[in-house]
């Protein structure tokens, strides 16, 4: 019989603005962007189209979009 697999049902979980930025954070390697709640409301109004129809956050579907959008407002 196979395990569930922890990571993966964490990562698709649907979470809050705020967990979201807690878990984004949390074990993010050096030189990487960190989050903010304001950062995170300006990201969800440039990318309306990934929250049509909820307010729902996931690791899985908006943590690596995150992560580059993050990476390159930092290059301007």
């Amino acid at each position: 019989m196979k395990l569930p697999d922890l990571d993966k049902a964490r990562s698709e979980k649907q979470i809050s603005s705020s967990d979201f930025l807690r878990l984004y954070n949390d074990d993010l390697p050096a030189g990487f962007p960190r989050a903010s709640s304001a950062l995170l409301r300006e990201f969800k109004k440039t990318h309306e189209t990934l929250f049509k129809h909820t307010n729902i956050w996931s690791l899985d579907q908006h943590r690596k979009k995150v992560m580059d959008w993050l990476t390159t407002r930092r290059e301007k």
